[in-house]
């Protein structure tokens, strides 16, 4: 895999070229320089296996819920192995998780509870459309 073009490194994260230059932007990806002088290969970046392998990390620990400030902070941690910091920024999206599960679980009980209602045969309008409109 040495040698990739951004193309190709895009390919192997899944993911598009511009989120690949995002990316270079925001500092979570290098950009290689471009060659210069005759026969070095048109001027185009190359990049490597670490570099795929940093965009695989970038879209996990993204999927894993992380902001990409957070993914800065962790590929930093990687290079210092701070351990207690990766913990706590992981412990915080695990706070953040809880949270949301607990949310989502008062919205199902919610739905369960209007699904049922509706179903029960009463007059008037149904209580789901109505609950929506409020």
């Amino acid at each position: 895999m040495t040698g990739m073009t951004i193309a190709a490194l895009a390919r192997e994260g899944g993911v598009g070229v511009e989120t690949v230059r995002y990316y270079q932007r925001r500092g979570l990806l290098d950009e290689p320089d471009r060659p210069t002088g005759a026969g070095a290969g048109g001027g185009i970046r190359r990049y490597g296996t670490d570099d795929a392998r940093r965009l695989r990390f970038i879209r996990s620990a993204q999927a894993a819920g992380f902001t990409l400030e957070q993914i800065g902070e962790l590929l930093a941690l990687d290079a210092t192995d701070d351990r207690a910091r990766a913990r706590q920024l992981a412990g915080e999206r695990i706070a953040e998780l809880d949270a949301k599960i607990e949310e989502l679980e008062r919205v199902r009980a919610s739905l369960r509870r209007l699904a049922h209602e509706c179903g029960s045969g009463a007059e008037g309008p149904c209580p789901i459309l109505t609950a929506f409109e409020g």
